[in-house]
């Protein structure tokens, strides 16, 4: 008989490898001779931890080189959400899934990293369009925002194409598809979250769709297992558009919604994300009824460029390009089976995420009459109608940018799993 397994969703920020590796391979199955229908009831608490320190672009004055970073800012944000989760068998070794998390709070604070106290790192001699300005700094600092609410939905389609318990020659093989959809209200960055209360939302407006594949083969004590997953975003309706608030460090509102610059070329670009989950399950208490198991996994994401909220997003008001990064760690997870019903896992995560830089929009369309591939100041000069509202000459210009460095995640859950 197929055990059933809940789904521990946590998908979030193009990061699908947050659920428990019995889910990597185990399926909700129906219509089983011994078993007619099969549920299961996954109820979870989350709390993640993300540091970066973040780094300007400077000029070196004597032009031996165009730019180095320096100066730090310390960026922290806290988050802690309550996951639910529900799957069933709809047919024999074929799993209908549902997921919606809710976050209790995200927290972000900025401040000088240790060893800073100079506003060095957030002076501005020019305006957005890159006109001579007041010398200012870009927001001060210390800086907080804090936002909570509903997630979005998830909803999911599992089939085991192998099964390894019902034939010991093969092993469990699973493909999977899961759709994240945009219930969630929409996060508007333009808004001032100092104060608390009330706390505004969470929701991106982005359809994502994750193709997956996982196998796994019980050998012994040892269940080994591989995963592979991208995740394809799509921009939903009401999707955030940095033109819905062009006093927000717009550098051409004139272009907003003009000379096709439409909310799909000015508004959120969520990253597509390819993942890989190579690791094992060990039984340490190995008993029919009551077991415990150790999962010990490595994992590696890769997250492609895109405009969305990123480390900057809060203190500067606006959704800011990023380019693309690695994250590279590990999990360490305990399960323990209590009964035929219950059962309880607790697990910590690391993961380091590479240099990459977090203002890096480009300043407009590549003309057509001089098509090499970029957009340059000479191409947006000779047609200001290809200038990029979004540029911002104070932070996306060269040796102005700034870039996420030291960059890691710190994740820890306890998921209750309830089997009918």
């Amino acid at each position: 008989m197929s055990r059933l397994r809940a789904v521990a969703a946590a998908l979030s920020l193009g990061m699908p490898f947050v659920a428990t590796a019995a889910d990597l391979t185990r399926v909700a199955s129906s219509f089983e001779d011994d078993d007619p229908f099969g549920m299961f009831i996954d109820v979870g608490i989350e709390h993640t931890q993300h540091r970066t320190h973040i780094l300007r672009e400077t000029r070196i004055a004597d032009g031996s080189n165009p730019r180095e970073l320096g100066s730090a800012l310390s960026y922290s944000q806290y988050e802690t959400r309550l996951n639910f989760d529900l799957a069933a068998g709809i047919s024999k070794d074929v799993e209908f899934s549902f997921g919606l998390p809710f976050v209790l709070f995200r927290n972000e604070y900025w401040d000088y990293a240790e060893g800073e106290a100079s506003t060095d790192i957030l002076f501005s001699d020019t305006n957005p369009n890159g006109s001579a300005g007041a010398n200012t700094t870009l927001f001060p600092v210390p800086f907080q925002a804090y936002r909570a609410g509903f997630g979005n939905a998830r909803f999911g389609l599992a089939w085991a194409v192998f099964n390894q318990k019902r034939d010991d020659t093969k092993p469990t093989w699973v493909a999977r598809f899961n759709y994240e959809a945009p219930t969630a209200s929409k996060l508007d960055p333009s808004l001032d979250t100092r104060d608390d209360n009330p706390r505004t939302p969470v929701g991106d407006r982005v359809h994502k769709y994750t193709l997956s594949t996982a196998l796994s083969r019980k050998i012994g004590l040892a269940e080994p297992y591989f995963k592979a997953a991208y995740t394809i975003p799509v921009r939903g309706p009401g999707a955030y558009s940095n033109c819905e608030h062009p006093d927000k460090g717009l550098g051409a509102p004139e272009n907003c919604f003009q000379n096709d610059w439409d909310r799909a070329e000015t508004g959120i670009q969520a990253p597509h994300v390819l993942g890989v989950v190579v690791g094992s399950e060990f039984q340490v208490i190995d008993n029919p009824t009551r077991n415990i198991r150790l999962d010990v996994r490595a994992v590696g994401n890769f997250v492609g460029a895109g405009r969305y909220y990123n480390e900057l997003s809060g203190a500067l008001g606006k959704m800011l390009y990023t380019t693309e990064y690695l994250q590279v760690g590990g999990q360490v997870g305990l399960t323990a089976r209590v009964n035929d019903i219950i059962s309880i896992r607790g697990s910590a995560m690391f993961l380091y995420n590479t240099d990459h830089a977090l203002t890096a929009e480009a300043p407009g369309r590549d003309a057509p009459a001089n098509p090499d591939g970029k957009a340059d100041f000479e191409d947006i000069a000779n047609n200001p109608n290809d200038r990029n509202p979004s540029f911002d000459y104070r932070t996306d210009l060269a040796s102005r940018r700034f870039y996420a460095s030291e960059s890691r995640d710190l994740r820890f859950d306890v998921t209750a799993t309830f089997t009918f």
